[in-house]
């Protein structure tokens, strides 16, 4: 079940499915406007979160939290 990007909290982990992407991530910094910047945990890259939605919501869109 896909929960609302404004839940997200900074240090928890999280799986996105969008136009069939996956990527898992954590939240290293949530500055104002809700442009959250993240951690990718398979490349240890760091990037925008809003790269990833910039074009909306596929059908296949899902954000859930990691344990």
């Amino acid at each position: 079940m896909a929960i609302s990007i404004d839940n997200l909290r900074r240090g928890k982990k999280y799986r996105l499915r969008n136009y069939g992407e996956e990527i898992e991530f954590q939240v290293i910094d949530m500055p104002e406007e809700g442009n959250y910047r993240i951690k990718d945990l398979l490349t240890l890259e760091v990037y925008q979160l809003q790269d990833f939605i910039k074009y909306g919501k596929g059908k296949d869109y899902d954000l859930e939290e990691l344990d």
